[in-house]
């Protein structure tokens, strides 16, 4: 995991992003889904997994991990009661049950699966190395 002195400012973002994703789309009548039966219980696990782990890495301790477990199925909550505001949509405990499932799920993967871990730290876009450029020659007398 990368030190929290190495992470970009801003990193937290990426979870601020999805979560506001999450408040558009539940704000809506209907959401395009696949016929599947109990798909959406799999998206939400997804969905508020990915949420708990970007949550969870913006902390280099462990122990905080619980706070992003706690806090992404408080969101999921939340969100469950606010669909019940929209026309068309209900609240289902089971959705909140797959939130939170998700993010038990993700955040351990996370934490115990280096292989994931390191998956999810790989940069998106490599930065070419910088070269250093040698300083102008002092002129020597005589030269113009």
């Amino acid at each position: 995991m990368m030190p929290a002195a190495r992470r970009p400012a801003g990193h937290w973002l990426w979870a601020v992003a999805v979560a506001g994703t999450v408040f558009l789309a539940s704000g809506q009548s209907h959401v395009a889904a696949p016929g599947i039966v109990n798909f959406d219980k799999i998206a939400h696990a997804l969905v508020f997994g990915l949420i708990a782990t970007l949550v969870g890495r913006s902390f280099h301790r462990r122990r905080w991990v619980w706070f992003a477990i706690l806090l992404t199925s408080s969101y999921g909550a939340i969100d469950e009661i606010r669909q019940s505001f929209t026309v068309g949509r209900s609240v289902e405990v089971a959705d909140w049950v797959a939130d939170t499932v998700g993010a038990v799920l993700a955040v351990s993967l996370y934490q115990l699966w280096a292989w994931y871990r390191h998956l999810l730290e790989m940069p998106l876009f490599r930065r070419k190395p910088q070269v250093e450029k040698s300083p102008a020659p002092m002129p020597t007398e005589g030269e113009p």
